[in-house]
């Protein structure tokens, strides 16, 4: 993860134009979500009108109930554990003892401003979506980096575009229990880590390759980047105006939610490139 100070060639940059491109979906009432996971409610607790100030104003307000885990989200490195241990061999159970996590907690994820890359791997296989189940290799990410003129090195985000976001709006079909869901193998993660990024994402649930049939119950692509290399999850990103754009190497912008002992975090990843 990379910060940098406002120098002049940063502000240069800046006024000789950029464009920001959203790589999350919005949050609404009913959208796609992990069965795992709560899901994301927003209704108004006060109406214009329901009290009106001496002056004729009036203000309206919201009560927002979510999960960690819904919508666009980071995964904090709490997240997950193997044989009872969290990433660092911090010890599950104590760390999420009094109702929070301790250590590893979602305000523990930094803001992260680094170079992003794009690896549209639904292009280089020549389609707009991966079938149904399809297992995303180390070769596949290798072939959507050369694509793309840039490969994913240390500190850096890796975005995966599998084309599975189109179908975010059909809960039903973008969950696919039923059919499956493309995502990373446990080959296409450990490359990943080979280049010691610091957090990936994709258009997808849950991030790693779901067979048909298979549900969550198994995920050991969360164990290798999470548990075994910390490296930052983030799932239901919203990848095709990056794709339609043609983005290969970016300035990545993702800040998540300071939820202290938190699993995880809603986030806003956007992509600067220039305009």
């Amino acid at each position: 993860m990379t910060t940098t100070s406002a120098g002049p060639d940063l502000l240069d940059a800046v006024r000789a134009g950029t464009r920001v491109i959203e790589l999350g979906h919005p949050l609404y009432t009913g959208m796609a979500g992990s069965p795992n996971h709560p899901g994301f409610r927003m209704t108004l607790e006060r109406r214009h009108g329901d009290a009106i100030r001496p002056d004729g104003g009036s203000a309206s307000n919201e009560v927002i109930v979510t999960g960690g885990h819904t919508g666009t989200h980071v995964d904090a490195l709490a997240h997950v554990s193997h044989d009872g241990l969290l990433h660092g061999g911090v010890d599950a159970a104590e760390s999420q003892r009094g109702g929070k996590h301790t250590v590893h907690g979602a305000e523990t994820i930094p803001p992260m401003v680094t170079r992003g890359v794009f690896l549209d791997v639904a292009a280089v296989r020549g389609v707009d979506v991966l079938e149904p189940g399809y297992g995303v290799t180390a070769e596949d990410l290798a072939r959507a980096a050369e694509r793309a003129g840039a490969e994913p090195g240390a500190g850096d985000i890796a975005v995966v575009r599998t084309g599975w976001g189109r179908l975010f709006g059909d809960a039903q079909a973008y969950v696919g229990k039923e059919t499956g869901v493309p995502g990373m193998t446990v080959d296409a993660a450990h490359w990943l880590a080979e280049r010691r990024i610091v957090a990936t994402g994709t258009d997808t649930t849950a991030y790693e390759q779901i067979p048909a049939g298979a549900g969550h119950r198994v995920l050991p692509v969360h164990r290798v980047l999470l548990v075994e290399h910390g490296i930052h999850i983030v799932e239901h990103m919203a990848c095709e105006d990056a794709a339609e754009a043609g983005i290969g190497e970016f300035l990545a912008v993702f800040a998540p939610l300071r939820i202290v002992g938190a699993t995880g975090a809603p986030v806003r990843p956007l992509a600067v490139v220039p305009a």
